[in-house]
C-alpha cells in the first residue's frame, strides 16, 4: 500500500472506487439524501419513541457525511459531482431538521413561554440566509476560479446545529415518558445551543466576506 492509503489492488479500493463517477463517497451522499424524508416521515409518525427513530435516522445520516468525507480523501475519489452534492446534501438535511422541530411548538414553549417560538424562528432564519449568501458568494468565487475552503468557524456552527437537533430530539424522546427538572433542562441546553448556532453562523458569515472580499472586486 503506498503512502496515501491507497491501493489499486485492495478489496475494499475497488469497492469504493465502483464505477465512474458512482463512487462509494457518492453512493452515502446520495443515501443521505434519500434519508431526509424519511427522518421527516418518522418525525411525525405517532408511535411511541417516534422522535427516537427520527433521531436515529438523522445520526447515521450525519455519519455518512463524516464518512464519505473520509474515504473520499483517503483513496482520492473526490469528483465534481461529490463537491455538488455533498454540501447540499449536508445543508438540506440540517435544514429539514429545524424547520420540523419550529412546526411542533412544544420544543420551544414547553418552558420559556411563546416568545421562544419567535427567538427560535429568528435562529432559523440567520441559518439560512447566512447558507443562502455563501453560496451565492461561493458561486461568485468560482467563476472567477477561486477556491475558498471552509472555516474552522463555520464547522463549530455545523457541529452546533447538528447538536441542537440532537438534544431536542433526545427531549421530545423522553418528554413523551418523563416529566420535571431534567426535561426542562435539557430543553434548555438544545436551544441554548441553537442561539450559539445562530452567533457562530452571523460570525462564520461575516468572517467568510471579509477574508474573500477581494472575489467581488473582480
Amino acid at each position: 500500500m503506498s503512502d496515501n492509503g491507497m491501493n489499486d489492488g485492495g478489496k475494499f479500493y475497488k469497492f469504493a472506487a465502483g464505477k465512474g463517477v458512482m463512487n462509494l463517497p457518492n453512493k452515502l451522499t446520495i443515501a443521505r439524501m434519500v434519508m431526509i424524508p424519511l427522518f421527516v416521515l418518522f418525525f411525525y409518525l405517532q408511535f411511541t419513541a417516534h422522535y427516537f427513530v427520527a433521531l436515529a435516522v438523522f445520526a447515521l445520516a450525519s455519519f455518512t457525511d463524516l464518512l464519505d468525507g473520509k474515504i473520499a480523501r483517503k483513496y482520492n475519489l473526490v469528483t465534481n459531482l461529490g463537491k455538488f452534492l455533498d454540501p447540499i446534501a449536508d445543508k438540506v438535511l440540517v435544514s429539514s431538521a429545524l424547520i420540523v422541530l419550529l412546526t411542533v411548538n412544544s420544543f420551544f414553549t414547553g418552558y420559556l413561554g411563546e416568545w421562544a417560538i419567535i427567538a427560535g424562528g429568528c435562529c432559523v432564519a440567520i441559518i439560512f440566509a447566512r447558507e443562502l449568501i455563501v453560496s451565492g458568494f461561493r458561486m461568485v468565487a468560482a467563476d472567477a476560479g477561486v477556491v475558498i475552503a471552509a472555516d474552522k468557524i463555520g464547522k463549530y456552527k455545523t457541529v452546533s446545529q447538528d447538536i441542537t437537533v440532537i438534544i431536542l430530539l433526545v427531549y421530545g424522546g423522553f418528554e413523551e415518558f418523563f416529566d420535571g427538572t431534567a426535561m426542562q433542562v435539557l430543553n434548555y441546553i438544545g436551544l441554548g445551543f441553537l442561539a450559539i448556532a445562530a452567533v457562530l453562523t452571523i460570525i462564520s458569515g461575516i468572517n467568510y466576506i471579509v477574508k474573500n472580499i477581494g472575489v467581488l472586486k473582480a
